[in-house]
């Protein structure tokens, strides 16, 4: 019986092997443009816009890093995680620093949930940069 060894895939990244990574993060679907996944990077950068655009007209609480509470600091990183959406809405003051109605609740959830995707579509395009997937 012939054996066969596995050869280890060699990464097919040139250059600032982050680069996807972290403008995946910046900007949704931008990392999926560096490695030239064009529909991939229309269709997340769409979702993940409206989805936090649609939080923003719900009165959604956009969370910010001074807070003490444990759930507030989870809704903080979820937040964080859509990138330049969320200086956007920090920087014009976009989204309620509480909730008052009660679709504001279900906005908030739309902006955090916003914010995770960002994070999977960023590590995404990172493994589709360094070659692990393909």
């Amino acid at each position: 019986m012939a054996s066969r060894t596995q050869t280890p895939a060699t990464p097919q990244a040139q250059g600032f092997v982050y680069s996807a990574l972290l403008l995946g993060w910046l900007v949704p679907g931008a990392g999926h443009l560096v490695t030239k996944h064009w529909v991939r990077a229309l269709i997340l950068f769409l979702a993940i816009t409206s989805m936090f655009a649609l939080g923003l007209a719900m009165q959604a609480q956009v969370y910010t890093a001074n807070t003490a509470a444990p759930l507030e600091m989870l809704g903080f990183a979820g937040d964080l995680g859509a990138g330049g959406l969320y200086f956007i809405a920090r920087i014009f003051s976009l989204g309620q620093p509480t909730v008052q109605l009660v679709t504001a609740d279900y906005g908030t959830m739309f902006v955090v949930v916003a914010g995770l995707l960002n994070f999977i579509a960023a590590v995404d395009a990172h493994n589709l940069r360094i070659g692990r997937k393909v």
